[in-house]
């Protein structure tokens, strides 16, 4: 028989699960443009709410498989469901598991990091491929917008996502091809909404600080000085980010920076922390793990969004 305490912590695990499901339906709804009180119109949020769920569930697994593997004992993975008409528009926070036994060797940190971003990466990218193939035309948008089939050209302005590297690479690609919506109309299309919140929420998890993802890749990869150093430098560039993004208010022309980053910037020094903690055993990893881990602490650079959302 079972110990209570599991059955419940099992209970909890999935009632996050339904809830997330529920919360990222009715926000794919939303983005829609459809009414998301309205019970008849939950299927159209089905596309966004799966391509999210697949994305973290990747992300999580490829942690929780990963420490199984070295027989860490850790947490299936808790979901954060959010209603998609507060704070945050995309009906979740994500996803976390907990480790429960402590990490004391620099290969198990180094696979346990790593193998969550290149999953959920790996799906993500999966789901652009199959948003670019499945692409409707560019009248698509006029079922939304109708005032758009008047007008010479699409507005700008209004809730824009920001381009990362890879984002704008795949994007020209396929342009080069048909059509590609524009960054204020991405949320319109929810495999790429989809593949946009994938990107960024690996990109947040591989700032090489504390213990985020790829602060345990950078410090087994580099050891503890060198990690406390980059990530030092790290939160230094977020700051100037983040304090760039004032200046619009001097001159509306610069639009480089934003100032959520210095908020990031401050919860990563104050409740995250810079600095990785030690592990006990530092024995240095093999060569092909280095070459996977710095291949995928660069992917930051391409999936890294200077300005993630304007307004």
């Amino acid at each position: 028989m079972r110990p209570r305490s599991a059955i419940f912590s099992n209970s909890l695990h999935l009632l996050l699960f339904l809830l997330t499901f529920f919360t990222t339906t009715l926000a794919g709804v939303s983005w829609a443009n459809v009414d998301f009180t309205e019970l008849t119109n939950l299927p159209v949020g089905l596309p966004y709410s799966l391509s999210i769920l697949a994305i973290l569930t990747a992300h999580e697994f490829g942690h929780y498989f990963a420490a199984k593997y070295h027989g860490v004992s850790t947490t299936l993975p808790y979901y954060i469901p959010i209603p998609h008409f507060l704070v945050n528009p995309f009906g979740t926070m994500g996803a976390v598991i907990k480790i429960r036994s402590p990490l004391t060797k620099n290969r198990v940190l180094f696979d346990i990091g790593i193998a969550g971003p290149l999953a959920g990466l790996v799906v993500t990218i999966g789901v652009l491929a199959y948003g670019l193939i499945t692409l409707p035309p560019k009248e698509y948008i006029f079922t939304m917008h109708p005032e758009y089939m008047t007008s010479s050209a699409w507005p700008e302005g209004g809730l824009t996502f920001g381009n990362s590297i890879l984002f704008y690479l795949l994007g020209k690609i396929h342009y080069g091809s048909g059509f590609f919506p524009p960054m204020n109309e991405i949320y319109h299309y929810p495999y790429l909404c989809a593949a946009w919140f994938g990107m960024f929420v690996t990109a947040i998890n591989l700032m090489p600080v504390g213990q985020l993802d790829g602060g345990h890749i950078l410090y087994a990869l580099a050891g503890s000085k060198r990690q406390g150093l980059i990530a030092k430098l790290f939160f230094g560039g977020l700051l100037a980010i983040g304090l760039i993004g004032f200046l619009p208010f001097v001159d509306p022309a610069i639009g480089f920076g934003t100032a959520g980053w210095l908020l990031w910037a401050l919860i990563m020094f104050f409740l995250i922390k810079l600095k990785h903690p030690d592990v006990p055993d530092t024995e240095e990893i093999d060569h092909t793990r280095k070459m996977l881990g710095w291949g995928t602490l660069i992917l930051l650079i391409f999936l890294f969004p200077p300005v993630p959302i304007l307004m």
